[in-house]
């Protein structure tokens, strides 16, 4: 009865934590779609994107001197990505206006499956 348990975790976990690594990516896109929708919103009242030294900080938190900023942008702080890690923002940007990007679960460029680039620039 034990090895059975034991073959049968031995092929549920593989495949649950499979599931896992896809819902973080998933949760990562979101945030991602999210954060973009807040940055065309801030953009739309400032006429750019926030700087890169400025970051994601300016969809809650006014800039110095920026008298048209009309936010906050979001509703709660901008959120760690599904790993814990900060979403990485650039303007301008390598692939457009900004680069926002998540690393993945190694924190590392690169990567494939769930230690794989979540970014704004691509599926």
């Amino acid at each position: 009865m034990i090895v059975i348990i034991g073959l049968l975790a031995g092929l549920v976990a593989p495949r649950y934590f499979d599931q896992v690594g896809k819902s973080n990516t998933k949760i990562a896109r979101a945030q991602i779609d999210a954060l973009e929708k807040a940055l065309d919103q801030y953009r739309l009242d400032i006429g750019s994107y926030p700087t890169t030294e400025q970051g994601l900080a300016a969809l809650n938190a006014k800039p110095p001197n920026l008298e048209k900023w009309a936010g906050p942008y979001l509703k709660k702080a901008v959120p760690p990505d599904p790993w814990g890690n900060r979403y990485v923002y650039k303007a301008p940007g390598d692939h457009g206006d900004y680069d926002l990007y998540s690393n993945g679960l190694d924190g590392q460029p690169g990567g494939t499956g769930e230690a794989a680039d979540v970014t704004s620039w691509g599926s």
